[in-house]
């Protein structure tokens, strides 16, 4: 497994979860977290082992966006991954999901802050878990700046556009009851049970057929912007073959046999 001194990777079953390690920062991103996170994206797509991932953050925080200090040309640690940003200078949006979307589900965790680019990359997740306590908002037009990330994209089609233009035009806070209201994130736990309760959620995605999984994610995705018409003949397209596989049959087997199905990606 990959990882970097700012993203650390573990196992957990079948869940790959990607952990933002720069607590003393409120795991503020840094080049070497972006290599982490699109090495971990890289390492879930390419290993058929995993079939969910669960991103989350050290110390109490999610994230609290980009490092204003390397923002304002006071340099940024972890010089020894420029070549990689040189070799594929769309790395740090892959790692943000603005310019990747993984093939398995994508499950957040959130604790704490998770705020401008925390909020960017967690409109490139699944599913969203946050502890009563977490924060979130896009502030950068507070600070003069734009939320380059996607958000003015992305976050009208997930939430209601007034609630989206709101959160973008004032930059202020919101709560996790709040974001929940919204529909920016689908579950408030206790604090410090995020972590928790998505492993669970992966748990039971994990339990299911993985390429009717993955079927199923590309086609939330791919249609969401076509006409009904069109939508209903690419979701026909994208599933129908699913039920030839070796998966889809021992899914009937094991409702027939009353047993957990044991599924081989075939």
């Amino acid at each position: 497994m990959g990882g970097t001194e700012h993203l650390t990777v573990q196992r957990e079953g079948a869940t790959l979860v990607l952990t933002l390690n720069r607590p003393e920062a409120k795991n503020a991103l840094s080049l070497a977290m972006l290599v982490g996170l699109y090495d971990g994206w890289t390492e879930a797509d390419e290993d058929d082992s995993v079939r969910s991932i669960v991103l989350t953050g050290a110390g109490g925080s999610f994230c609290a966006g980009m490092d204003l200090k390397a923002l304002a040309g006071q340099g940024m640690e972890g010089e020894q991954y420029r070549d990689r940003l040189k070799a594929d200078p769309d790395l740090h949006w892959k790692a943000m999901l603005r310019h990747h979307r993984p093939r398995k589900p994508v499950i957040a965790a959130v604790e704490g802050h998770c705020v401008a680019g925390g909020t960017e990359i967690l409109q490139g997740t699944d599913i969203r878990v946050a502890g009563e306590s977490a924060t979130f908002g896009l502030f950068e037009v507070r600070r003069g700046l734009f939320p380059i990330g996607g958000s003015t994209v992305r976050l009208q089609r997930q939430i209601p556009r007034t609630h989206a233009l709101e959160m973008l035009l004032t930059g202020r806070p919101y709560s996790a009851p709040e974001a929940a209201g919204i529909g920016l994130i689908g579950h408030v736990v206790p604090d410090g049970t995020a972590r928790e309760k998505a492993l669970e959620i992966a748990e039971r995605v994990n339990a299911c057929g993985p390429l009717a999984v993955e079927a199923v994610k590309a086609s939330v995705y791919e249609t969401a912007d076509m006409t009904e018409t069109e939508g209903l003949a690419a979701e026909l397209a994208r599933g129908w073959p699913v039920f030839d596989t070796a998966d889809a049959k021992e899914g009937a087997c094991a409702f027939t046999e009353k047993r957990p199905p044991v599924y081989r990606r075939a």
